[in-house]
């Protein structure tokens, strides 16, 4: 009887902490988060106090006669991480995030930003700020629609806007008689003054050759050829992109952090190539890689950056001129200069196209640079599990520390963005990034996500890995499990070659739907060779180009429970042709093949949920890891983490673990018997 009542006792604990392991909805109250409804207003230490900064522009606006201004996060390239000098709205508000629009009229202030930094801008902004839980142009424009009267100027720098964006403002407005007004000079540079960084004045170097895919020559004649072969004959391309100037000519810079690209445009034509940027920054290697050939017709021109858009327009008034541009990385300033006759107008220019898909030389460095890093992030791993348990290192100084690993890896030039070493409820924000004033102690006792990834001339590389180092709760376990399930699939997926990456990236997001569980944020992005870790147009969004074989992805589907945990697990992918029993096409069907090589967290990953086919997936990937990374880690004498690895990628046995699986239901249906007869 005492034996019964003891294995009872531990049932009813069992099934109480499986019931209570699950989320209840609550909303997330904190110190760390201001509160305007109080008086005095509670602010935390990391916001920023902007009365000073909307003065000065509201006074500034009401010289220039306008009554709104908007604040785009872009630069004059339409760049997604900024130089510091470009970061208008975060100097304005606050607000750090990476996507966000402020717009100020003479009596309010409001950021519009979408689900990802919500609390973020709770953080962040002072009470001068109002948050509006959207990021889309069409609700921006419907709060100017009740807030500015008819009749009034909105004002807005045509240089920091897209044309795409531009004319969706225009079509949010129609009707409602206000004024979209492009300004000649930025009103929050006027505002920011002399505390404004200066330009940058860092070298802009050459890669090496045995780290390009092809010759910038080769480049320039593969992009001549399409101009000739398009059915509008264009006479030029204009290249807007800071990816695609430095991907065209082999060049890399440090204009902007954790991205190797530098301020520049580039004017190619049939028979001229014009470079315009800072002639003084330019290696002696690299100005004699661009002019050996002069005055041939692969010579490249230098001019001044500050010329681009008179060059541009002198261009665009000769006859016969038509100039190829890509709507997503023109600004209006720019194509508001090219009368509307001499423009070819395509949402991505053929650069852009062309280095989505990368050759062979390029796929190979890109593995390659994944190996390395997959060292130093379970070099990481190895350091925490040792460390965490200890109480020494918070989100910060871990941060810090898998950037020290990662630079010691042959051809680091750095991380290739902003770690973010989130435990607790941190993770719970998709784009938490660590400060001293948020950052937690990792404990054993919490979930932690990291996700980092390095700049190496070979390559650029992006990974996620969500960890617990104590005993998870059971729904921690089934979220973790799931999310990777649609990670899983999404990577097994085999597919009709020109599949747009929105067509399936629902199958990341199934495993998760099937319980009613989701994530806010997109499934995936391209990734480049040494350039931006979030390389349009690879991806799974709308305005993705369709996929092809040679592209990288990532897929890195998730799941966050406000105010508790975040779960997160992010791989690089490679499109390749697929193995299929039939093949009926012309054109091969394609899947993924993975190149990012660091094991799951086995304590996480409930096996019962798994397929067959799931459990085959993960066993082929851990040989793989074992197969590249174990050498490296071996010939460095790196044994402990070897063993780690070792110990890690052991194979799961799903028949093991389903008489397991069966044997735990046995006895859970004993105890529920039990318990209905008490």
């Amino acid at each position: 009887m005492v034996y019964f009542c003891c294995i009872l006792g531990v049932w009813i604990f069992l099934l109480h902490s499986h019931v209570t392991g699950y989320p209840k909805r609550k909303t997330t109250e904190s110190e760390d988060i201001r509160n305007c409804m109080v008086t005095p207003p509670h602010l935390p230490p990391t916001v920023t106090n902007t009365s000073e900064r909307l003065r000065a522009l509201r006074q500034l606006m009401h010289t220039h006669n306008i009554t709104a201004y908007i604040i785009p996060s872009k630069d004059a390239h339409m760049s997604e991480y900024l130089a510091e000098r470009d970061n208008r709205l975060s100097w304005m508000t606050g607000f750090t995030g990476s996507s966000g629009t402020g717009v100020v009229t003479l009596q309010k202030a409001v950021l519009f930003t979408d689900s990802r930094y919500w609390v973020q801008a709770e953080r962040q902004m002072d009470c001068n700020w109002e948050l509006q839980k959207s990021g889309q142009i069409m609700s921006i424009g419907e709060w100017m629609l009740k807030e500015v009267p008819a009749g009034e100027k909105i004002g807005l720098d045509p240089y920091l806007i897209s044309i795409d964006d531009w004319e969706s403002y225009n079509q949010a407005l129609q009707g409602s008689n206000m004024i979209l007004t492009p300004m000649e000079g930025n009103l929050v540079d006027q505002v920011w003054g002399a505390e404004r960084p200066p330009p940058p004045t860092s070298e802009i170097y050459q890669l090496p050759d045995n780290f390009t895919g092809s010759t910038w020559q080769e480049k320039v004649s593969n992009i001549l050829k399409q101009m000739e072969n398009h059915v509008k004959k264009p006479t030029a391309v204009l290249l807007s992109g800071l990816e695609e100037t430095a991907w065209l000519f082999n060049l890399r810079g440090d204009d902007i952090p954790h991205t190797p690209v530098f301020y520049a445009y580039t004017l190619l034509t049939k028979g001229n190539i014009s470079l315009f940027v800072d002639r003084q920054r330019l290696s002696g290697k690299a100005l004699q890689s661009l002019t050996a050939q002069c005055p041939a017709s692969l010579c490249v021109q230098v001019e001044s950056y500050e010329h681009a858009g008179a060059g541009v327009t002198s261009y665009a008034q000769q006859d016969g001129v038509r100039i190829w541009i890509g709507t997503e990385y023109t600004t209006q300033g720019l194509y508001q200069s090219i009368p509307q006759g001499k423009l070819l107008e395509e949402s991505y220019s053929p650069v852009m196209i062309t280095k989505a898909a990368k050759n062979s030389k390029e796929q190979e460095m890109l593995q390659a640079a994944h190996v390395r890093d997959a060292v130093a992030v379970i070099r990481y791993l190895v350091w925490l599990e040792k460390n965490v348990p200890t109480g020494s290192v918070n989100e910060v100084s871990g941060a810090h520390y898998v950037d020290q690993l990662r630079g010691e890896e042959l051809f680091c030039h750095g991380p290739s963005f902003e770690t973010i070493s989130a435990s607790g409820l941190n993770a719970a924000l998709a784009h938490y990034s660590p400060s001293n004033t948020t950052s937690r102690t990792l404990s054993v006792n919490e979930m932690y996500l990291l996700d980092s990834g390095g700049q190496y001339l070979d390559g650029t590389t992006d990974i996620t890995r969500t960890v617990h180092w104590g005993e998870p709760t059971p729904f921690q376990k089934e979220a973790y499990t799931r999310v990777l399930m649609g990670n899983i699939d999404l990577s097994r997926l085999t597919f009709p070659s020109k599949t747009s990456g929105r067509m399936v990236e629902a199958v990341a997001r199934r495993a998760l739907w099937e319980v009613g569980l989701h994530y806010g944020h997109g499934t995936g992005h391209g990734i480049g060779n040494f350039l931006s870790v979030h390389e349009w147009p690879v991806g799974f969004q709308t305005s993705n180009l369709p996929l092809e074989k040679g592209m990288f992805t990532s897929i890195e589907p998730g799941y966050y429970q406000d105010g508790e945990f975040g779960i997160r697990l992010e791989d690089v992918m490679l499109v390749v042709e697929a193995e299929t029993k039939y093949q009926v096409s012309e054109t091969p069907y394609l899947t993924f093949k993975i190149i990012s090589l660091v094991p799951y967290s086995r304590n996480l990953i409930d096996v019962t949920l798994l397929s067959q086919e799931q459990i085959q997936y993960l066993n082929s990937y851990y040989e793989t890891i074992l197969k590249l990374v174990g050498p490296e880690l071996k010939g460095r004498q790196l044994h402990e983490e070897y063993s780690w690895l070792q110990e890690n990628t052991k194979p799961f046995s799903h028949a093991a673990l389903m008489a397991a699986s069966l044997g735990t239901l046995a006895m859970s249906t004993l105890a529920s018997t039990l318990l209905t007869g008490v």
